[in-house]
């Protein structure tokens, strides 16, 4: 490596999520609506993508007093992008098999150290969803997906107006609502929230350490997954039906829909496979990006100094349990988004995050870095499932004049049978599972899926005319 002026300290997420103890990354997936030409992609890179941040121009190294930092080099795009080569003429379904095959094996694959860690793959094969696919690998250590999805829209424009301005996506805050209560009253308020702080801290540990989930058809409990082949399996939903269960059920929001959708679908299969597993105590980790503000920001200002969303690894896990089935005859759909939206409301307003947060702080001045990563692991492996979310772009994207028909990503790495990821995107909202090969059926998971959600519309039908 050939090393340039100037050098950044890596975050200690940075560090946590790039040691021998772990290794995450992030796939996202971009399919294209007309066939792949890369002739120009090579000074895409150079002109767009490099310049977004310097660590793309970066690799980890530890100095000499231990401490690892960002160092600039000069990078090779050529060594970054791969286009694979596979029998040609076959059918759409023989391409999904090859692509499946390609993201498993780029899955397990860890980035090399001695270049910057991201790739660039170009699948020229029409698949059953997209004329061909481009796949971005980065690790997280690079930023998490409020970062990364802010580099990837400035790669992207408007499909029907190139030189207009891309929407950048944003999610309503609602404003704090001013509370005119005495300080006495308020005390009962006070103490609920010194109690679930304590308690959310108290379990965290707990379960980062000593108690692990129950083994189940989504969990098998044996070390290593993060080294076994993995399948991705998409479903797509649409945005305004999901939506119009929010509106009937009030005062909801729309990741509590989904997030109530996946309990349901994931406790449907689980059934499948064994009855008495809909009775098992699983847990799911919810990643809650914690900044401030909920708009994505431009590039330009997530790096300034005082940016009140900055670049980096800006996010938490809430340990959720996922609800169990009371009386399979007696169902109610509707209790996996109620239960959802209220554990999830009240851990965001606890400190147990900040607790945790700090024991992290105190773990890494310590014991170091890798000690902390091994914290880390126990929390991923000890859990039976992870669920993050993203908000893409409302309206048809292009890269380098190529209208992008859908996208999706997966994180890579953790060690875990099952994640789940999800990103909406032109009215559409779409649901990918990274499932361990060989131990959970994808078609089967997939159609629980699909008819959890056909029971959560039906139920929030039914629940209108009551």
């Amino acid at each position: 490596m050939e090393f340039m002026e100037g050098s950044e300290p890596v975050s200690p997420t940075g560090q946590y999520f790039n040691n021998s103890v772990l290794s995450v990354s992030i796939i996202c997936v971009l399919e294209s609506e007309v066939p792949i030409n890369d002739a120009h992609s090579i000074s895409l890179l150079n002109d767009v993508f490099l310049p977004i941040n310097p660590r793309f121009s970066s690799v980890m190294v530890t100095d000499e007093k231990g401490d690892k930092q960002w160092k600039r080099v000069e990078v090779k795009v050529e060594d970054h992008v791969n286009v694979p080569i596979f029998p040609a003429g076959l059918s759409p379904t023989s391409y999904d098999e090859y692509l499946d095959d390609y993201l498993s094996n780029m899955a397990m694959d860890r980035l090399p150290q001695n270049k910057p860690l991201w790739e660039i793959h170009i699948f020229k094969y029409p698949t059953s969803n997209a004329a061909g696919n481009v796949i971005f690998k980065l690790h997280h250590s690079l930023g998490d997906g409020y970062s990364l999805m802010g580099a990837l829209l400035s790669c992207l424009q408007r499909a029907d107006n190139p030189s207009a301005p891309l929407t950048l996506p944003s999610r309503p805050n609602s404003e704090p609502k001013s509370d005119n209560r005495s300080a006495w009253t308020r005390v009962p308020q006070i103490f609920r929230l010194i109690f679930y702080s304590l308690s959310d801290f108290g379990w965290s540990m707990l379960k980062s350490t000593l108690v692990e989930d129950d083994q189940s058809p989504i969990r098998s409990e044996d070390e290593g997954a993060e080294y076994r082949p993995i399948t991705i399996s998409t479903m797509t939903f649409s945005l305004d039906r999901i939506k119009h269960i929010k509106d009937k059920l009030r005062t909801l929001t729309t990741n509590d829909v989904i997030t109530g959708i996946i309990f349901l679908g994931t406790r449907l299969y689980m059934q499948e496979i064994s009855h008495k597993s809909s009775k098992a105590h699983s847990t799911a980790l919810v990643l809650l990006n914690t900044r401030m503000i909920r708009t994505y920001k431009s590039v330009k200002e997530m790096v300034e100094p005082d940016s009140e969303s900055p670049w980096g690894n800006r996010f938490a896990f809430l340990h959720v349990s996922i609800p169990k089935f009371k009386d399979a005859e007696s169902l109610d759909p509707l209790e996996f988004v109620w239960e959802a939206h209220k554990i999830i409301k009240r851990k965001r307003s606890s400190f147990g995050l900040h607790l945790t947060s700090r024991l992290l702080e105190i773990m890494k001045k310590f014991r170091g870095p890798e000690a902390t990563a091994k914290y880390i692991h126990g929390t991923l492996r000890k859990s039976s499932m992870s669920i993050s979310n993203m908000v893409g772009p409302a309206e048809k994207v292009a890269l380098a004049n190529h209208p992008i028909k859908g996208l999706y990503f997966m994180t890579v790495g953790p060690p875990q049978n099952l994640t789940i990821t999800i990103v909406s995107y032109m009215g559409n909202v779409r649901v990918t599972a990274g499932i361990e090969k060989g131990f959970l059926d994808p078609q089967k998971f997939k159609s629980c899926m699909e008819n959890a959600f056909e029971m959560m519309l039906k139920a929030a039908s039914i629940e209108t005319l009551i």
